[in-house]
């Protein structure tokens, strides 16, 4: 994946719906350009660094993914009491922080109660929300990006199961004891017999699970890059450049890099670590452009080439609640019956928390899709 490949797709693509002009257009390539084609080759960058992570205690991935949360990866999710507000134009603040504040205050609680009640089935579903929000972000950029390749639902929804699935599946493959290791700390902080954790999460890592999850990631992303591979050669099928002729290619290339990219990144690096780098340098930084282009004082700073200054206004919308964040965090932290003592158990509480939080965060950009029309291309707000 280049740099230059990715600029050819957003110098080539089309107008973004609901009919903005060429600032708006301007601030969205910078934004792809900032938070998202930059980010992905640091990654790369990082590949020889991951791979001699497996060689380091845990303790150092859980340290980087308690960084990666603190700088960036609580704020994300911190300006969603904001998102109906900037994306719908008869939603007032009054309505758009009480209906975000409701979803959060059900969805997250009913999160927490599932782990009381049900650990390892609340863990299981944990990593398939966390798989499907993932891809749904990683889709919502190469949508905005304008790639030529993705041009149903049918097939955005497949690279959202590959792209989700990266770094959900793929670390069970190469590393399935430290996938497991935090699979008990997560359940243990719920059962008080430290033995009854290992015994719980017995059936999540049997070969034939492992199998499975790696023989459906190779299936489906074949299947993904060779269907964006029919596409731009052939051109045609109801996309954005119909016109008859071929379709862009820079996008598939983009897409096929970055695949490249996350394969080897969770292949090679330590799970933990890799999780926690990945949260922060690409899904956070990914949909805080996509918060940026929804600000229309963020995205007019963007179009000027102020990348301080829109960061700076969402740094500041995100501020409250990213503290709010990390209170909640302590409040997991000290109401579950195991306690917390030891490295594990924070990255278990942080975990628990981010799951509480992921649930309600997921209902909100699942709604911005909607008025953007991420899952029906063509349709926008």
């Amino acid at each position: 994946m280049t740099e230059a490949a990715a600029t050819e797709s957003t110098e080539s693509r089309p107008a973004s719906p609901g009919g903005r002009g060429s600032t708006a257009q301007s601030a969205e390539e910078r934004v792809d350009r900032w938070f998202a084609r930059r980010p992905a080759l640091a990654l790369a960058a990082l590949l020889p660094i991951g791979a001699v992570t497996p060689l380091f205690p845990v303790e150092v991935g859980v340290a980087t993914f308690a960084l990666g949360t603190l700088v960036v990866g609580m704020a994300h999710g911190a300006v969603d009491h904001l998102v109906p507000l900037r994306a719908a134009p008869d939603v007032s603040l009054r309505r758009s922080i009480a209906a975000v504040s409701v979803v959060y205050a059900v969805l997250g609680g009913a999160v927490v109660a599932a782990f009381f009640l049900a650990p390892v089935a609340a863990f299981v579903g944990f990593i398939a929300l966390t798989w499907l929000h993932w891809g749904q972000g990683d889709v919502a950029t190469l949508s905005i990006a304008g790639v030529d390749h993705l041009p149903t639902s049918a097939e955005r929804w497949l690279a959202l199961v590959v792209r989700g699935g990266l770094p959900m599946g793929v670390p069970l493959l190469a590393h399935p004891e430290e996938y497991r290791l935090v699979a008990e700390w997560t359940v243990g902080l719920f059962l008080v017999d430290a033995g009854a954790a290992a015994t719980a999460v017995d059936p999540l890592f049997t070969p034939a699970v492992r199998a499975a999850v790696g023989a459906g990631m190779a299936t489906a992303t074949l299947a993904s890059v060779g269907l964006g591979y029919r596409r731009v050669r052939s051109g045609g099928g109801g996309g954005s450049n119909d016109g008859g002729g071929r379709r862009d290619p820079a996008g598939w290339r983009r897409d096929v890099g970055e695949l490249a990219v996350l394969w080897a990144w969770f292949l090679l690096a330590a799970p933990v670590f890799a999780i926690g780098v990945y949260f922060a340098l690409w899904h956070a930084l990914r949909h805080v452009g996509r918060l940026v282009l929804v600000d229309p004082e963020a995205a007019s700073a963007a179009s000027a080439g102020d990348a301080v200054g829109a960061l700076a206004r969402f740094g500041r919308d995100a501020a409250p609640l990213t503290l709010g964040g990390f209170l909640v965090v302590g409040a997991v932290g000290a109401s579950v019956p195991a306690g917390v003592a030891a490295p594990g158990d924070l990255l278990a509480v942080s975990l628990v928390a981010i799951a509480a939080l992921t649930l309600p965060h997921v209902v909100v950009v699942a709604w911005l899709d909607r008025r953007q029309g991420v899952w029906r291309p063509g349709v926008g707000a």
